[in-house]
């Protein structure tokens, strides 16, 4: 029977929650091929959380452990991938900054194509059919992957993690010899320890709304007083140096799926939305009645940002300390 290989990330010993969207992706891709799913994860020693990924649609999981794997490593990874991936109709990767370098060596030893940034995906005819943005997600691609296997990156926050219950049967595939030509030394984390806005459950992004970098206390002070929140920001916003580049959510920046998102001050462009439209529960605010973000928005408040997010941050403690 086919395979579709879905390829995990792990940090720390610890099983990245990307993992189980790209696995979701690739038990629905396995589904409409006729093909069950193997899920690579390749670590130093037993990963926390690939005792899971049965109840998320892999049929194997294929653990390779390497002394070298304690960090990510590019060589020995997409050595190890490819080798797997070499029976594969189809390898499926997250299109996040590991698999953003790894999809293509891997694609490359394989002497096939790759999507990548993929939001949409299927199989017709037996070839596996995607769809990505091009021109900053002001239009989409259609693309027919004819090579074998058919390598694609799915964008995070795309694929919503389902259960799809299979046996998750342990085996140890080798790692092939390979020449170590780059090395990841470290991971440097912000000095100062913040939630991932693709990764937070509540993110409150602010726009040119807030006028200047400083204004963005006010929402750092409603991210708190909602807790576990994470402060986003749009393209320009960040294009202006006010935010780091890691914070800017849309179509160049980070996709993101929270439970609530909160604009402020952000008008709406299509480059933004492409990135938040996914979020459970929007809510605008923006003192122009007619901006686009109001389309999208589950909830909007007209009004002045400056009046109104204090007021929303201060009945948020009141609220939350009542049930205290």
């Amino acid at each position: 029977m086919p395979v579709v290989l879905a390829v995990t990330e792990q940090r720390d010993g610890v099983l990245r929650k990307v993992s189980l969207e790209v696995l979701t992706a690739a038990r629905r891709l396995a589904d409409q091929l006729g093909a069950t799913v193997d899920a690579a994860v390749c670590g130093s020693a037993a990963v926390s959380g690939a005792e899971t990924l049965g109840r998320f649609g892999a049929d194997r999981v294929l653990s390779a452990m390497h002394p070298d794997f304690v960090r990510y490593h590019p060589d020995g990874e997409a050595a190890t991938i490819a080798a797997a991936a070499r029976s594969a109709v189809a390898v499926v990767f997250a299109a996040t900054a590991t698999g953003r370098d790894l999809a293509p060596r891997v694609a490359a030893r394989l002497g096939v194509g790759l999507a990548t940034d993929v939001t949409e995906f299927g199989a017709e005819a037996g070839k596996v059919v995607v769809t990505r943005p091009v021109y900053a997600g002001k239009a989409l691609l259609r693309l027919r992957l004819d090579g074998s296997p058919a390598v694609l990156s799915i964008r995070p926050n795309t694929v919503q993690p389902a259960e799809a219950v299979r046996p998750g049967a342990a085996v140890t595939t080798p790692v092939p010899e390979f020449t170590a030509r780059v090395t990841v030394t470290g991971i440097k984390a912000p000095a100062v320890a913040a939630l991932d806005v693709a990764e937070a459950p509540i993110v409150v992004s602010g726009g040119r709304g807030l006028k200047g970098p400083e204004n963005f206390k006010l929402l750092e002070d409603l991210a708190a007083a909602l807790g576990s929140a994470a402060v986003g920001a749009s393209r320009a916003v960040v294009d202006a140096g006010w935010r780091d580049h890691g914070a800017q959510v849309g179509q160049t920046g980070k996709t993101v799926s929270p439970s609530l998102y909160i604009a402020v001050g952000i008008s709406g462009a299509i480059q933004h939305l492409a990135g938040m439209r996914t979020a459970r529960t929007i809510v605008a605010i923006n003192r122009d009645k007619d901006a686009p973000i109001f389309k999208v928005a589950d909830y909007g408040i007209v009004g002045d940002l400056f009046e109104v997010v204090p007021r929303l941050a201060a009945e948020i403690r009141r609220l939350r300390g009542e049930m205290l």
